[in-house]
């Protein structure tokens, strides 16, 4: 259309400038508003910087790229645009006309950290703000772009101790950016509910407990996001070691002068490397050159420990995992989220449990695996399942946003004629199961007597100290050519399997959630029997 003859969109002025937005369907957006710097050259491996200002109106009627990243084929949500390094830009949904102060939701994406960004269709927010909300969407950095050290880096202490931990930095400059200008969107700065799935999920943890996020937002909802122990692993130094172990695959030795210059002087495909949830193990053998985010013990703390300790934002929480997800009813996100609701609900903060058991009526397959919740609690399930949506598909994405939504308005997801969802609490251990039969069932935890054998079966196995399919890694058992010999022995086709690598973090135990009829619990027996006699390497 001529640009004379189109509508104009709806225009909104935040503290760096007018925005251009768009409107379809009852809903207002604007889309690719820049909340930080572009984080290239030199501001590669630095906390995220304001913003420029600009003079005039800005186009946002289109997504930002997304974070640099290797796009990963199995992904359950694709991304939308082509990633670049410069991606740090965020996305507003209301419903049209919107003037009053309108609760927030602000959606952080998973992807283990090295993968994910903002521009999935299923993440849109269109049908979220239909139901009386503004909803938030932006990118943070992933990884070596997200996570990343030298002692050059540390050093040089550019940012007043926040080092690292970029990715998360950047969702906490997002958080500030929305505190500032969302009552210019019709959004209230006092009632603002993050939302994070898997990585995301992980992300909500570190920031409720986080110094740097405090009075950012006053909910929170954990999908898939473990068991509030993810940050327990390396130190500062170690990913220092991990950044070295980097450089010297780009030929550059990390003790010189001039590594950090050369480093950031790197294109971004150098720097990614072939990176993605496929490869983030990395190569058989060699060093690591990739971390997750650490405790830094200022932007990201230990998880646990301020929970326990009562250090930590306290306020309405929603957490929960799919029927099948990662690791199984043991696993980091089931058992692991299960005892994450205990312990905060222990402290007398309201948490609402639930579990995704429902399964689309197109996937022909039983389980709820890993994400397949997110397009539900959106009504976005038409958006990911097509002329394939049924009538019951609808009607579970529609009981499934509407608590969300009344989450997001008043803390607690109950209202209306909705089946009666109990605050969780370790003695009554109930949760809201969004069952495969379709409709809401609020039960105690059917599966809370098995996870509690299981997770003393897991302490055993850990206090045996010997290679059991409950405990060691996959990649570990791969990597030993006694335990693989093993498993040469009792599962060889599963060696062969061309996505082998993608299975290296976690157990065989794990796998089981979604191979059951492979590993049986007596392959799984057997296969422990075998590995009890192999001595474990030190």
């Amino acid at each position: 259309m001529p640009a004379a003859a189109r509508p104009a969109g709806p225009t909104i002025r935040t503290d760096n400038g007018t925005v251009r937005g768009q409107v379809a369907g009852g809903v207002e957006s604007w889309k690719g508003i820049p909340f930080a710097a572009p984080p290239v050259g030199p501001l590669r491996w630095r906390a995220p910087q304001p913003a420029a200002k600009w003079t005039g109106v800005r186009d946002a009627t289109q997504y930002s790229p997304d974070c640099m990243q290797k796009p990963f084929p199995s992904d359950a949500a694709p991304l939308g645009t082509t990633p670049a390094e410069d991606c740090l830009y965020a996305n507003v949904w209301r419903p049209a006309g919107a003037k009053s102060k309108l609760p927030v939701l602000v959606w952080i994406y998973g992807g283990g950290f090295v993968n994910g960004g903002a521009s999935p269709p299923t993440y849109a927010g269109a049908n979220m703000a239909k139901k009386g909300i503004v909803f938030v969407s932006f990118n943070y950095r992933v990884g070596r772009f997200g996570t990343f050290a030298l002692p050059q880096l540390t050093a040089q202490n550019a940012d007043g101790g926040r080092l690292g931990n970029y990715g998360i930095m950047d969702q906490i400059a997002a958080l500030r950016w929305v505190k500032r200008n969302i009552a210019a969107f019709g959004g209230d700065p006092a009632n603002i509910t993050i939302s994070g799935e898997s990585a995301g999920g992980i992300s909500v943890h570190a920031l409720v407990t986080s110094p740097e996020a405090k009075g950012l937002f006053n909910k929170a909802v954990v999908m898939s996001g473990g068991d509030a122990k993810a940050f327990t692993g390396n130190t500062l130094a170690d990913v220092e070691t991990i950044g070295g172990n980097f450089a010297r695959t780009k030929g550059i030795d990390p003790a010189a002068p001039d590594a950090l210059q050369r480093l950031r002087a790197l294109s971004a495909d150098d720097v990614l490397d072939g990176l993605n949830m496929a490869q983030m193990t990395g190569r058989p053998g060699a060093p690591p050159t990739n971390s997750g985010p650490f405790v830094d013990g200022k932007v990201v703390v230990d998880v646990r420990k301020a929970y326990e300790q009562d250090r930590f934002a306290r306020m309405p929480m929603m957490i929960g995992a799919t029927s099948a997800d990662i690791g199984g009813k043991s696993g980091f996100m089931i058992a692991g989220g299960r005892e994450a609701s205990a312990m905060i609900a222990d402290k007398g903060v309201p948490v609402w449990e639930y579990r995704f058991s429902y399964v689309a009526g197109s996937v022909g397959k039983s389980g709820a695996q890993h994400a397949t919740d997110i397009p539900f609690f959106f009504d976005n399930v038409s958006v990911k399942y097509g002329a394939q949506t049924t009538a019951k598909d609808e009607a579970v994405g529609a009981a499934m946003s509407t608590y969300l939504a009344n989450f997001v308005k008043h803390g607690d997801p109950n209202g209306g004629t909705m089946a009666q969802w109990p605050r969780y609490t370790r003695a009554n251990d109930t949760l809201a199961d969004f069952a495969t039969s379709g409709t809401v069932v609020v039960q105690r935890d059917p599966w809370g007597s098995e996870i509690d054998r299981l997770s003393q079966a897991l302490a055993a196995a850990n206090a045996s100290g010997r290679y059991t399919t409950l405990t060691t890694p996959i990649g570990e058992l791969l990597d030993n050519p006694a335990t693989r010999t093993v498993l040469a022995r009792r599962v060889p086709a599963f060696l062969k399997n061309p996505q082998l690598n993608m299975a290296r973090g976690t157990t065989l135990y794990g796998l089981q959630a979604y191979l059951p009829a492979q590993f049986t619990d007596a392959l799984l027996a057997a296969i422990d029997r075998d590995l009890a006699s192999v001595p474990v390497k030190k």
